[in-house]
């Protein structure tokens, strides 16, 4: 099973909606995932337990696991790219 965490600043609102679009694509896809939504801050902590993880936030820090950044899935904007990156990344 994969492991992905989604981060916001408050892992709340775009993380949420974030985090539904990611179950739904891997569900899609046929790719077992466990997703979990969490602040930015908590990144640090949490990152070696991940194999993607998926910001509505910019980062810049290397968490040593790739990060997608997912603001798309609020915008509606780039969608399909993002999405082709996470299947990549979880393929």
């Amino acid at each position: 099973m994969k492991r992905v965490l989604v981060a916001c600043g408050g892992a709340v609102a775009t993380s949420t909606l974030a985090a539904d679009r990611v179950r739904q694509l891997c569900k899609d896809n046929g790719i077992a995932v466990d997703v979990q939504q969490c602040r930015i801050s908590e990144l640090g902590g949490r990152a070696e337990q991940a194999d993607l993880i998926v910001t509505t936030a910019k980062v810049s820090r290397d968490y040593g696991v790739p990060v997608i950044h997912g603001i798309a899935f609020v915008s509606g904007i780039n969608v399909e790219a993002t999405e082709a990156k996470i299947l990549e990344i979880l393929g």
